[in-house]
């Protein structure tokens, strides 16, 4: 006699469904993390990568690449943003854009000048005084840091004095705000020992980095292992049970 019960077609055909579902969504996330993990590299090849032409990359960056470039023009220094979202030490801080007036363009560039640290208390850190006159720029021409779930809709349109404070960076308010046409993404400049502003600058995946996308893969993974074998445990033939004979 087997051991087995002849299972109904619709268990069959909903586990089968199930697994591959369950296996789709592992490979893809396998997938996710394998492209992260290449866009990692590529950023960190960036850092050494010859100049590009800024008139190249400018309104059609690619999309899987961070050129870096240099571009020549002055500071918006009366127009100052702070992104107050501290990622790099526990006393907060601010990530410092100010707009760039590239020449023969009305287009402004938002330049990411980087990290302030704080000094523990809730006011904004002082922020030195910018340089005047024409200067020449080089870094990474990166894609403006993620906004995620904004809530609370547009600050800088409630704030009259600068600098303006925001938790998220969305470039388009950001271009309402000043009036003017952006460039699509942000330059992040090379780091300078004798800048007082911290420059290390990397991708955000905070929120779902490589590794949280295979841990995801494995937990998928181990739902199709869980569908068989709770078909193979529904469908297995329980032996009778002895009784006693007087």
């Amino acid at each position: 006699m087997s051991g087995w019960r002849r299972p109904r077609w619709w268990a069959v055909l909903l586990t089968v469904a199930g697994c591959l579902v369950f296996l789709r969504l592992g490979v893809w996330q396998l997938h996710r993390a394998d492209e992260k993990d290449e866009l990692l590299r590529r950023y960190a090849a960036s850092a050494q990568a010859p100049l590009s032409n800024f008139a190249d990359v400018a309104e059609t960056p690619p999309a899987q690449a961070f050129p870096r470039v240099r571009v020549q023009g002055s500071y918006r220094a009366d127009r100052v943003y702070l992104l107050d979202n501290p990622k790099h030490d526990r006393r907060g801080g601010v990530e410092v854009y100010v707009p760039f007036v590239l020449r023969s363009s009305n287009t402004l560039l938002l330049v990411d000048l980087g990290f302030l640290p704080g000094n523990g208390s809730e006011q904004a850190p002082q922020l030195p005084s910018l340089p005047t006159g024409e200067q020449s720029l080089q870094g990474l021409y990166l894609p403006p840091p993620g906004v995620g779930f904004a809530m609370g809709g547009d600050a800088l349109a409630t704030q009259a004095h600068w600098p303006k404070t925001t938790i998220y960076l969305d470039l388009k308010q950001v271009q309402r705000d000043l009036g003017q046409a952006l460039y699509p993404r942000v330059l992040a400049l090379d780091a300078d020992p004798a800048s007082i502003y911290m420059r290390e600058h990397t991708l955000d995946f905070s929120s779902m980095p490589p590794a949280r996308h295979r841990a995801y893969a494995f937990q998928w993974f181990t739902f199709a292992v869980v569908a068989v074998a709770i078909f193979a445990v529904l469908h297995r033939r329980r032996k009778p049970k002895k009784t006693d004979h007087a």
